[in-house]
């Protein structure tokens, strides 16, 4: 097995190299092998962000266990603005790769002006991911804005090059028309050229998404309606402990005026809030802790076995609600053998999930 990992890690990339030389005949070998390897950087790159994905994905009003994954960085409201605006600008990069200032003028334009979006928005990604509150593997999100940033400068610099070449070798006999051009050959007033038809293409391509949905600030909102990144305006309910009471953490989710939530409390670093059903079960747990701890490893594996994988299923405030109505027995009953066996019950109670 081993040996068939290697060989499909060594083999698929020089079988992926021969069929670009295939389709990029016209071109020299540096060309191709220069062309290849951005090629791989945005595979893998993709891939990584995908994977990201994958890991934090989740909406910034679910209760989650911070074993499991994390929170998006991007709004899954919002993102069709942000898949828009990636794809318009990777046809940009597409379009400048392959044909450069040989492409029709309007469209050099439209693809200069996708890729220069392309670079903002990927400037936007990197400031997001660049901080978040619970440590998160951002770096899985950092090679593809970078990638793209790195090409799409490449591409910018050759095709202005090319451009202010090209135009420094025309002459017209309109002297107005003749000093335009040259001003325009000039490398360092290009960009404000294009920055001019840059806003009226960004309205537009707003409007339209607006038709299919998107809100007019959704490019903004994709970032900053999240959780624990850089631009989140959002906050998050408490984070599911996946080494605590899980049935009663996602009760205190519910409504406030049922399960009577109390105050913040910390358990493992993380910020939780509290009830008194929640203390008094915790409270409970360390009394058969301490006293039969034989008896609470017992208990713990099977609740970690089956009350983690139902508290996923809990994921509504009646359904919380439902759970902490449910709960209210073996409350009773835990707060009966705290009296029972402590000497002071309430001050146990209370000393739990202590800041």
């Amino acid at each position: 097995m081993e040996f068939l990992i290697i060989f499909f890690l060594i083999s698929f990339p020089l079988l992926g190299f021969w069929v670009y030389k295939q389709l990029r005949k016209k071109a020299n070998t540096s060309t191709k092998i220069s062309e290849y390897l951005i090629i791989v950087a945005f595979c893998i790159s993709t891939v990584l962000f995908g994977f990201g994905l994958m890991l934090y994905g989740s909406h910034y009003t679910e209760a989650i266990d911070i074993v499991d994954g994390g929170y998006s960085p991007f709004a899954l409201e919002h993102s069709l603005t942000l898949v828009t605006f990636f794809t318009l600008a990777m046809f940009g990069i597409i379009k400048l790769w392959l044909k450069g200032r040989l492409a029709p003028p309007l469209l050099f334009v439209l693809s200069l002006i996708f890729v220069i979006i392309g670079i903002i928005m990927s400037v936007a990604v990197l400031i997001q991911i660049s901080s978040n509150t619970q440590f998160y593997d951002s770096w899985l999100f950092f090679f593809l804005p970078v990638t793209y940033m790195v090409t799409a400068f490449t591409l910018i610099f050759r095709c202005i090059g090319e451009e202010a070449i090209s135009a420094t070798n025309k002459h017209y006999s309109n002297k107005f028309l003749n000093n335009l051009n040259m001003k325009m050959a000039n490398v360092s007033h290009q960009p404000v050229y294009v920055l001019v038809f840059l806003i009226p293409v960004f309205v537009i391509i707003v409007a339209i998404l607006v038709l299919f949905g998107q809100e007019v600030n959704s490019i903004t909102k994709v970032f900053t309606e999240t959780t624990t990144w850089n631009f989140s305006s959002k906050t998050h309910p408490p984070f599911l402990d996946h080494r605590g009471h899980y049935l009663c953490t996602v009760a205190v989710c519910g409504d406030p005026t049922v399960v009577k939530p109390l105050r913040l409390g910390k358990r493992h670093g993380n910020d939780v809030v509290v009830n008194r059903q929640l203390l008094v079960a915790n409270a409970f747990e360390e009394l058969i802790s301490d006293h039969f701890p034989s008896v609470h490893q017992v208990i713990r594996r099977f609740y970690d076995r089956f009350g983690y994988p139902l508290s996923k299923k809990i994921n509504t405030p009646q359904k919380s609600n439902l759970v902490y109505r449910l709960m209210k027995p073996l409350e009773y009953f835990f707060i009966f053998c705290l009296y029972l066996f402590t000497e002071k019950p309430e001050e146990k109670i209370a000393k739990q999930y202590a800041l």
